[in-house]
């Protein structure tokens, strides 16, 4: 009974940090999904998502305190051409939109350095380790 009792403990509290680690970015990624997340209190009108400069997804409004979600595969570029999930990477997300009163809001979605780029950046801030 008692190792019952201390395994929902443990899923519980390991499900609890997943949440907590997604809830700071609202641009989530999920292998081919993507989140947005608006814990705001205020709508967000006219929102266009970009992935890598030139794919792009709207939405007319993402209300307060609700969620977007769009498969990657549906964002389309300026002659049509289709994000393809499986044979591209994905280097660059960011949404615009505007607020209720007009100002508008940009957010980025911030990557870490992966591959290469990441190992040389930590042997000293620059390319080939040098300070």
């Amino acid at each position: 009974m008692r190792v019952a009792i201390v395994a929902l403990s443990v899923l519980s509290l390991a499900g609890c940090a997943a949440c907590a680690s997604r809830a700071g970015d609202p641009l989530q990624l999920d292998r081919n999904i993507l989140t947005v997340d608006n814990r705001s209190s205020s709508d967000w009108r006219d929102v266009e998502i970009w992935l890598n400069h030139y794919f792009r997804v709207t939405v007319k409004s993402i209300p307060a305190n609700s969620r977007f979600q769009a498969p990657l595969d549906t964002f389309v570029a300026g002659f049509g051409q289709r994000f393809n999930f499986h044979s591209m990477q994905v280097k660059d997300l960011r949404l615009t939109a505007k607020l209720p009163d007009g100002k508008p809001l940009e957010i980025k979605k911030q990557f870490e350095a992966g591959g290469l780029a990441g190992v040389l950046r930590g042997a000293g801030g620059k390319p080939g380790g040098k300070p």
